[in-house]
């Protein structure tokens, strides 16, 4: 018997015994598996890939919809990543690579693929969350936030398309700098100096943009 189930049923029988309340013996909270420790056991456990699925899901969705611009296609890209993650999951190993960098590997392989085959552009749509986040609060302040908004949209895609896909990476999928080295098969301080490169592009281009307005204004 395990020490969670051994616990438990201690439980019930001082419950039982009226010895203690319900509320008198709280289990410790149990710890959190790895995604590696996951990903291994859902060579066999499906319950554990659902456990990734549940992680990633978000993450994997916002990071499509940034690059396809499409609800239904991202929807059906993120359904894509996860079924082929699954299909292939015996053939990650954890050999310093994080299960984040192998799963957005995969969501990367599919959105170029679909491309590719679509004879699409990348584009960066604005994120929803963003839109709704700037239109709460004074409405010209909101105006003002999503025209910046759209103005670092147009920047964004205006970028190569490698750029566009670390950007993506990064702020959509939320990865770290390693992982996003990982998936697009570059050096972490190429990824940083690139990123750092990017942004500060994009940066000194909207600050000409406030200028050009302000000059306007005057």
């Amino acid at each position: 018997m395990s020490w969670q189930s051994q616990q438990r049923s201690e439980t019930v029988q001082l419950n039982s015994a009226g010895h203690l309340g319900a509320m008198d013996l709280i289990a410790p909270p149990a710890e959190e598996e790895s995604d590696q420790i996951l990903a291994i056991k859902a060579r066999e456990d499906r319950t554990a890939f659902g456990v990734l699925y549940e992680r990633y899901l978000r993450r994997i969705y916002s990071y499509h919809y940034y690059r396809c611009g499409n609800v239904a296609d991202a929807e059906e890209l993120t359904a894509r990543t996860f079924y082929r993650a699954l299909a292939n999951i015996h053939r990650y190993s954890d050999q310093g690579v994080p299960f984040s960098a192998w799963l957005f590997r995969v969501a990367h392989n599919l959105l170029v693929n679909w491309h590719r085959d679509n004879g699409r552009h990348p584009i960066s749509p604005l994120d929803a969350e963003v839109h709704a986040h700037y239109l709460v609060g004074d409405p010209m302040e909101s105006v003002e936030k999503t025209e910046e908004i759209r103005q670092i949209r147009q920047m964004v895609s205006r970028l190569p398309v490698e750029r566009q896909q670390m950007i993506a990476l990064k702020f959509a999928g939320r990865l770290t700098n390693a992982e996003v080295a990982e998936v697009m098969g570059r050096t972490e301080g190429a990824i940083k100096a690139l990123l750092h490169r990017t942004i500060s592009k994009l940066r000194k281009e909207l600050n000409k943009l406030d200028q050009t307005r302000t000059q306007a204004g005057e």
